[in-house]
């Protein structure tokens, strides 16, 4: 699902309802201007069955939508501020949608470079082989004699290693991305990542508590939706603290291997007004995360690539090499 198309129907919901359109009609009104694709289907069927008389409280589950956008909506019509709640999640949403887009960006850029590296590798490699396998035997008996250069001798180890290493950066940058266990491990360690979960954790509670839920109740349900991961873990332990009388955030979040001291300095600096400290923390985290990302995508990325760079020209002076030996062993048998 888009998400930043999912923030701003959301924003746009929360305005024609302000201005007193039913909720059943104010979506109808925008599916009609949105493109086909999954949101649009989940929501043209949540539309219909409020049609058909359906509560929203039971409507709204039976929908394939974000499960925390479920329960802050439910919570929101609840408190009678549907349109307030609708514009939090829009601003969350949308936020969420830049953060993502600039950690896409991210990964992309240097999967797209390591996979070019390797195409060339994989041609240039060829290339030697093929003068190898064709042009050796053909001049096997002028070869007789003459010293053969390394680059021959041992040319399958010397080509195909480059290759061989940027294999394995290909395979463990896809199993970081893919295995759930280590990609919850590298977002709580790689710069940009780190922070980006930071502040996504920040806005997530305040969204929370903004629309109606107590602490306890929004540590609950992120830790649902975090099962299984380091930071569902350290929320339920947080949950756990506030049940034994811990009341203060920098009470039950301190000692966090997750969370640093001035996440908890600026939430607990905010007393009783708990969703200002989180918004001033997800503010902080989510321009440090900009800084950082842009930081790797100028600074560290292209060192990475020079590293590709060298492992492409060591193949390009192999296979130069085996040109050169190969022009002069004809120009040998011209004369």
């Amino acid at each position: 699902m888009n998400l930043d198309e999912f923030g701003f129907f959301n924003q746009q919901l929360a305005g024609m309802l302000r201005q007193g359109i039913p909720l059943e009609g104010a979506m109808r009104q925008l599916c009609a201007s949105m493109q086909q694709g999954k949101l649009r289907t989940e929501i043209v069927a949540l539309a219909s069955d409020l049609a058909k008389g359906a509560p929203l409280r039971e409507a709204l589950p039976r929908r394939r939508l974000p499960q925390l956008y479920v329960e802050v909506v439910q919570v929101g019509a609840q408190a009678n501020n549907l349109p307030g709640t609708l514009t939090l999640l829009a601003d969350y949403y949308q936020h969420r949608h830049a953060l993502w887009m600039r950690l896409k960006g991210l990964m992309v850029y240097p999967a797209i470079v390591l996979l070019g590296c390797i195409l060339l590798s994989v041609l240039l490699g060829r290339f030697v082989a093929i003068c190898r396998r064709t042009l050796l035997p053909a001049f096997r008996d002028v070869f007789e004699g003459t010293a053969v250069p390394p680059d021959w001798q041992f040319g399958a180890f010397a080509l195909w290693m480059p290759l061989a290493w940027m294999l394995l950066m290909a395979v463990l940058f896809f199993m970081a991305i893919s295995i759930p266990a280590w990609r919850d491990w590298l977002r709580w360690r790689l710069p940009g990542f780190r922070e980006s979960s930071l502040s996504q954790l920040a806005a997530t509670l305040r969204l929370l508590i903004s629309g109606g839920n107590d602490l306890g109740q929004s540590l609950a349900l992120m830790a649902r939706l975090e099962a299984g991961t380091r930071l569902g873990r350290e929320l339920e332990r947080w949950r756990q603290r506030i049940g034994s009388g811990m009341a203060k955030f920098g009470e039950f979040a301190a000692g966090s291997p997750l969370v640093p001291p001035l996440f908890l300095w600026l939430v607990g600096q905010s007393g009783e007004a708990l969703a200002d400290g989180l918004g001033r923390a997800a503010d902080l985290y989510r321009e440090r995360a900009r800084h950082r990302t842009e930081l790797l995508l100028y600074a560290a990325l292209p060192v990475a690539i020079l590293v590709l760079g060298v492992l492409i020209l060591t193949q390009v002076h192999f296979a130069i090499r085996a040109l050169v030996f190969m022009i002069n062993m004809l120009g040998y048998v011209g004369e």
